[in-house]
């Protein structure tokens, strides 16, 4: 790529070991994720599950396995040094200043705009705007730029368990990754599959037109800030034409000539008999 920023976010994402969980294949079985959660419950630290008939079950070392995920590190990402937390605002920010951590995306340098994409709709798969930035992004995001050594694992599994608990807010995500585990269920024969979409998928492309509709959105914003300005005078203008339309001069204006043009042809009748 020719955005330096870009691929030192890229090679930092892969560098955390997530590049197994992130780039698995594309192809998913639709009907087989939707019965995966209709039926999906936590049961002695398992997932299970029954899809076709068939019993399901994810441990967190089959989830290990099956991604290459990293399982030493920090479990609780609120164990995150301060100090790391206050070098990952200046690194990422536009303003190279400390800003507070429940701000908006937009605030961020584009690099790391993408990353908390990633992270909100492919790590944490929380319920909300995509373009909040709560604290759990901000700290993954921090652990990511500065290196921070996290259990992938473990964050990861739990996730997917409150994904399957019943109650929870949390969203129904993992696609790829649970069509991949399904998969590799025994004695599990699964119905059509589909190609995960294209536009979906992070490609040098995708990027750039990830970066050209931002652009975009910050220059509409720009722009739309003389409008701001000049809303009052439209309606001052638009107060003084009810104004003038409400007036009753010329309407006893129009009546008058009415009136002498009545007049006048009286008038003429009786002229016209003399004639």
């Amino acid at each position: 790529m020719d955005n330096p920023g870009m691929v030192v976010m890229f090679q930092t994402l892969v560098a955390t070991g997530l590049k197994g969980f992130l780039g698995c294949h594309t192809v998913i079985h639709e009907a087989a994720l939707l019965e995966f959660f209709q039926n999906g419950s936590v049961r002695d630290g398992l997932v299970v599950s029954t899809v076709n008939g068939v019993t399901v079950e994810i441990s967190e070392q089959l989830f290990s396995e099956t991604f290459e995920l990293p399982v030493k590190g920090l479990t609780d990402l609120s164990e995150i040094p301060k100090d790391i937390v206050f070098d990952a605002k200046n690194i990422v920010y536009f303003s190279g200043e400390p800003v507070s951590t429940s701000g908006k995306k937009r605030e961020m340098k584009i690099e790391f705009q993408l990353l908390c994409d990633i992270l909100a709709k492919k790590i944490s798969v929380k319920a909300g705007s995509f373009d909040a930035i709560t604290q759990e992004k901000f700290l993954m995001l921090a652990a990511i730029t500065c290196g921070v050594k996290i259990n992938w694992n473990r964050l990861l599994f739990n996730i997917l368990k409150d994904m399957v608990t019943a109650g929870t807010r949390q969203e129904k995500g993992y696609a790829i990754q649970i069509s991949l585990l399904v998969e590799n269920a025994p004695n599990l024969e699964l119905g059509e599959s589909m190609e995960f979409p294209s536009s979906k998928i992070l490609t040098e492309k995708t990027v750039h037109r990830y970066i050209s509709l931002n652009d975009k959105v910050g220059g509409e914003e720009v722009a739309d800030a003389p409008r701001v300005k000049r809303t009052p005078v439209k309606k001052a203008v638009s107060k003084k034409r009810p104004a003038v339309g409400a007036a009753t001069e010329p309407v006893a204006k129009k009546k008058r000539p009415t009136k002498s043009r009545a007049v006048s042809s009286k008038d003429k009748l009786e002229i016209l008999p003399v004639a």
